[in-house]
């Protein structure tokens, strides 16, 4: 079977906005300056002029940078619509539980929630995941070295959803493309809709089996779950699936790159989480606070309304900036320093309220998971000297490329 890696390199999906290193230190003086900030676009609107993106209507557009502020807007889901992603996320994934408002939101929710229930959590723990990174590790554990983000972060976890689906193995690689394709909106829109077409037409027959012959996997659940008399039609079952995508492949992908990458810039505090594993479930946190795997999500103001002292219009989109909160100064102690050791805090990576990420225990037992095999199975785990410079990027999501190791095999 054709590696995952090679069928589609991490670097093929950088951040459309930049290769940046470090967008910290002018969030916070944007933060400090102004907590709400109008950005100026002038009359562009998303699509104008680029061929790759529908054209959308013109919008005031403001950034909210304080983890007080961030809270409140996405607490507020009456006055913070989060309509806004139908504009082009709908068009592309159909019309899911990222786009809907209260009280739509929550009935669907409950639908959808079913499938990720504690007990299903621990069987896929102990049946799926676990299996899928120690066959990962098998192939480089005993050569001594290894490039963990092509030959493990990559790879993890879409092998990881297409087993919860229950598809099979030959169709790995034909899935992590569309999935990747997909995910890459702004750099090809049209290749972006052809995969969402593809994705479609795979699931149809799949959700059709799954209903009259049901089986131990994500779909059947999903085809078979029920509240209040209401089941999931055919295009919401194909638009939540769509929309795991990003969340199942992109953000573990990159959360779990984000893991490593800080443990192997801090041996002092990697050895610690070592010999005690009960930092496991902080180090975790504090990973996601200091360096999560989206910085930016979207809101539309429903209505007029005050926020930090600015009148913002009805119609206005708002840019919610999960990394400036997460690092705000008034929330949190020396908030650019990696510290597993710190008092924990609430970050706000998995979003708050109520569209609080689904798949948030998922990614965390992943994190988990994958952070113990590693562990445990390569000793004296280091950065590679001789390799390539490696750091986390992008403005929009962040992760490493590249994480070149060494262990002693």
């Amino acid at each position: 079977m054709t590696d995952l890696a090679e069928a589609y390199d991490p670097s093929e999906i950088a951040d459309v906005f930049g290769d940046v290193r470090d967008p910290y230190p002018d969030l916070a003086n944007a933060r400090r300056a102004n907590p709400v900030e109008r950005i100026d676009f002038g009359e562009l609107a998303m699509g104008d002029g680029d061929p790759n993106l529908p054209a959308t209507p013109a919008h005031d557009t403001y950034t909210v940078y304080s983890h007080e502020l961030v809270q409140r807007v996405l607490l507020d889901n009456e006055t913070f619509s989060s309509s806004g992603y139908a504009e082009i996320m709908g068009v592309l994934m159909g019309h899911t539980i990222l786009e809907m408002d209260e009280p739509e939101h929550r009935h669907h929710r409950g639908l959808v929630a079913q499938a990720f229930r504690e007990k299903t959590l621990a069987r896929w723990e102990a049946d799926l995941v676990r299996a899928t990174v120690d066959e990962l590790v098998d192939n480089f554990a005993g050569a001594g070295h290894a490039e963990l983000v092509r030959q493990f972060t990559f790879p993890f976890p879409v092998r990881v959803i297409a087993r919860i689906l229950g598809l099979p193995k030959e169709d790995y690689v034909k899935f992590q493309r569309w999935s990747i394709e997909l995910i890459s909106v702004t750099a090809n829109w049209e290749r972006a809709l052809a995969s969402s077409n593809a994705l479609r037409d795979y699931f149809k027959p799949i959700v059709d089996q799954r209903r009259s012959d049901p089986s131990d996997d994500l779909i059947s659940d999903l085809a078979q779950a029920e509240l209040d008399g209401n089941t999931l039609d055919d295009e919401e079952i194909f638009a939540f699936l769509r929309l795991l995508l990003p969340a199942g492949v992109e953000t573990t992908y990159r959360s779990t790159g984000n893991f490593l990458y800080a443990l192997l810039t801090h041996p002092e505090q990697m050895e610690a989480l070592r010999a005690d594993r009960s930092l496991m479930k902080q180090a975790i946190e504090e990973t996601l606070r200091w360096e999560p795997p989206l910085l930016f999500i979207t809101r539309t103001a429903a209505r007029d309304v005050e926020l930090g002292g600015v009148a913002v219009k009805a119609g206005s989109q708002m840019g919610v900036s999960l990394g400036a909160a997460n690092r705000d100064e008034s929330r949190y102690r020396d908030p650019d320093t990696f510290d597993i050791f710190r008092d924990p805090g609430q970050h706000i990576s998995f979003g708050f309220g109520p569209h609080l990420c689904l798949g948030m225990h998922l990614a965390r037992m992943e994190m988990r998971v994958a952070a113990d095999a590693l562990l445990d199975r390569l000793p004296n785990l280091r950065l590679d000297p001789a390799g390539d410079d490696p750091h986390i990027h992008g403005m929009i999501f962040r992760s490493p490329n590249r994480l070149p190791v060494v262990f002693d095999s």
